[in-house]
């Protein structure tokens, strides 16, 4: 029985690694974007997506470290896909998703 919680342990331990690496780009990749190309596409502002990618980072971080984080790791890796797959491409600058 102590395989399984060590297989368990390591499991979410590297999807929690996962889930801050995805954090940690979504977070430097809105740092990086100006304010006029999220106006420009639509997106809601810099300040919003920074707030919570910057959240989700730090949350993410604090799962890794602290132990687990459940729902709400899932939560912040959910916020950092989103900006990732929907709004990166939109603000990136060359062209992206037009509606």
């Amino acid at each position: 029985m102590g395989l399984a919680y060590a297989i368990e342990h390591y499991l979410f331990l590297a999807l929690g690694v996962v889930a801050l690496v995805l954090a940690v780009w979504a977070f430097l990749d809105a740092v990086r974007r100006p304010a006029a190309n999220f106006e420009g596409a639509g997106k809601r502002s810099k300040g919003f997506w920074l707030a919570l990618t910057a959240g989700s980072t730090l949350f993410c971080l604090l799962s890794v470290y602290g132990g687990s984080g459940g729902l709400l790791q899932l939560i912040a890796a959910c916020v950092a896909a989103v900006y990732l797959a929907d709004v990166r491409p939109a603000v990136s600058g060359r062209g992206g998703y037009s509606y």
